[in-house]
């Protein structure tokens, strides 16, 4: 099962160790046909991506209902050597870390605009074994999550409101993810997502995310692997 070394920051798990300075790309499942699920995610793997992006969606702390942690089992039990990066837009993260974990979660990414103390929900994950992840909305500064830039091992920038898959990639959010990279230096994950495709994964790659995570993109094309190549690669398709 792939897993984080807190040390270097390596992904292992995959054919390949992967670390902060590769590009990575991350299938969000959201954009899947869930009546074909296990395939639709098997498909994406098997054509590069390099983990399945699970949006965990409550109808509180954005306008829509999701999956839970079902669907993140279903898809440990059919793809057990899969990375699973589950994103928690969520009201109470701290009440769902240990059943995503029991599904089979590797990561676990929290918001910062979440009612929660962050620094304890990110000890409560790296408890568990996982990477913690935390991400900031388009319109929050990144400042807050300067601040406990030493309790995460991952940042993800949204780069659309979060909520709905298919919308347009909010280019104001490149600047966060260049003062990120800044400050944090390279040996951190920075994530985009939201709105990531081969037009706008170059402009992501240069502010210096090394992870991109992308679901209509890959799931809307015919060709799985041109679209994950050209965003890995962040170029036209």
């Amino acid at each position: 099962m792939p897993a984080v070394d807190m040390a270097s920051g390596e992904i292992t798990g995959f054919a390949r160790v992967a670390g902060p300075d590769e590009h990575l790309v991350g299938a969000s499942v959201l954009s899947a046909d869930f009546g074909t699920l296990a395939a639709e995610a098997g498909a994406v793997l098997a054509c590069g991506a390099d983990a399945l992006h699970v949006d965990v969606m409550d109808g509180h702390f954005v306008p829509n209902l999701s999956m839970g942690p079902a669907v993140c089992a279903s898809l440990r039990r059919h793809l057990p050597e899969a990375l699973l990066d589950v994103h928690l837009m969520v009201e109470r993260p701290d009440q769902f870390i240990d059943a995503f974990v029991d599904a089979g979660a590797n990561h676990v990414t929290i918001h910062i605009e979440s009612p929660v103390n962050h620094r304890e929900v990110a000890g409560q994950i790296a408890a568990r074994g996982c990477t913690a992840g935390i991400a900031v909305n388009p319109d929050t500064p990144v400042d807050r999550m300067l601040d406990l830039a030493d309790a995460f091992q991952l940042f993800l920038v949204m780069s659309v409101h979060p909520g709905y898959s298919g919308q347009s990639f909010i280019a104001d959010v490149l600047p966060k993810v260049e003062m990120l990279r800044a400050s944090l230096g390279s040996g951190v994950w920075i994530q985009m997502d939201g709105g990531v495709g081969p037009a706008t994964a170059q402009s992501c790659r240069e502010a210096g995310c090394n992870m991109l995570i992308s679901a209509s993109a890959i799931y809307g094309s015919s060709d799985y692997e041109e679209v994950i190549s050209a965003i890995r690669d962040g170029g036209p398709a």
